[in-house]
């Protein structure tokens, strides 16, 4: 799993991230700066289209809307005193946004109804630790993996009832169907009621 560089010599915030070159691209957890480069593969470009490609028809015409990176999503504390303040900033591949009070000319004010992040090599280790921490801590209902090397599909839903509320349960794995299984094995959405991904079409279009 790769490791992002990062900026650990100061607490930074959004007025910071906002005086940054515009090449360049940061994300900010918890006031820790994440370098977001090297540019994706080419097979996380092709998924990350893929996915928004069927969330924009399933959601047409419906009241939540997907953004694709980059895209900030601002997370902060409420009530807000100064956003400038605000030390979580990110870019995920995919959010979906079901509260246009959210949606700003800046990006996302709080948090999506679902994530979806790809990983590689340099962002795996982050989105599997620091972005799984923030999203649960935020109250993102719904996140999901996408591990193109691997092949799977991991979707985690907020738990909002008993002892475990307010955390990920233990998330629904979904590898790939190889050609003795279902050849319609499929990834659900519990927030976004009726939309799925076929694993095996999705990671046989890579090639």
């Amino acid at each position: 799993m790769g490791l992002p560089l990062k900026k650990t010599d100061h607490k930074f915030t959004y007025k910071d991230y906002c005086s940054w070159p515009e090449d360049e691209r940061w994300e900010l957890i918890n006031g820790i700066a994440y370098d977001m480069s090297p540019a994706p593969s080419s097979k996380h470009q092709w998924i990350a289209s893929v996915i928004h490609g069927e969330l924009y028809i399933f959601l047409k015409n419906k009241r939540c809307k997907a953004y694709t990176a980059p895209f900030d999503v601002m997370l902060p504390v409420f009530p807000i005193k100064d956003e400038n303040e605000i030390d979580s900033v990110v870019q995920p591949d995919i959010s979906v946004i079901c509260d246009p009070s959210k949606i700003i000319e800046k990006g996302c004010l709080g948090a999506p109804d679902v994530i979806i992040e790809i990983l590689s090599p340099s962002t795996s280790k982050k989105d599997l630790n620091e972005k799984f921490q923030l999203y649960e801590k935020y109250g993102v209902l719904e996140y999901w993996i996408i591990d193109p090397g691997n092949k799977f599909i991991q979707v985690f839903h907020l738990q909002t009832e008993g002892e475990c509320s307010g955390k990920y349960d233990e998330g629904i794995l979904v590898p790939p169907a190889n050609w003795r299984e279902d050849k319609n094995k499929t990834a659900e959405s519990i927030v976004l009621e009726g939309f799925t991904v076929n694993v095996k079409e999705l990671f046989e279009s890579l090639g």
